[in-house]
């Protein structure tokens, strides 16, 4: 039978481990949770759109990208290539940006499996502007 003294330490730990859902950290279920992305820059930061016609690499450098990331070019969601966990690749067309002008470009990483545990997951990087003369 379990004395009072290890029921109440079992309550405790799972009230610490529930409550501090947004601390992962301190969250000791939330192994599998994905860190939100950052972005820091990209390369090129500005093409021409004769380089948009042919189609051209855009290599997008942060931190905090998992294999899931993706990069999301004024809402429209592209699959990329995760290079490492700093960069990602996707491949600038005309079906993409139609015409001259600045773009927003951030990376979306899909929650993990543990938001059930309390644990964020996740999310969206601020934005970059891709300037297309």
């Amino acid at each position: 039978m379990f004395s009072r003294t290890s029921v109440l330490s079992v309550a405790a730990l799972l009230a610490l481990v529930f409550h501090t859902g947004c601390n992962n950290a301190l969250n000791p279920l939330c192994g599998s949770s994905r860190p939100a992305p950052l972005i820091g820059s990209l390369a090129p930061s500005t093409m021409s759109f004769a380089q948009v016609q042919e189609g051209t690499l855009l290599i997008v450098n942060g931190s905090q990208f998992a294999p899931s990331s993706e990069v999301v070019i004024n809402g429209k969601t592209l699959g990329a290539t995760v290079i490492n966990a700093q960069q990602l690749s996707v491949m600038i067309t005309t079906s993409l940006i139609s015409a001259p002008g600045s773009v927003k470009v951030t990376v979306h990483t899909p929650g993990g499996n543990s938001g059930d545990l309390g644990c964020s997951s996740g999310g969206d990087s601020s934005a970059l502007l891709l300037t297309i003369n």
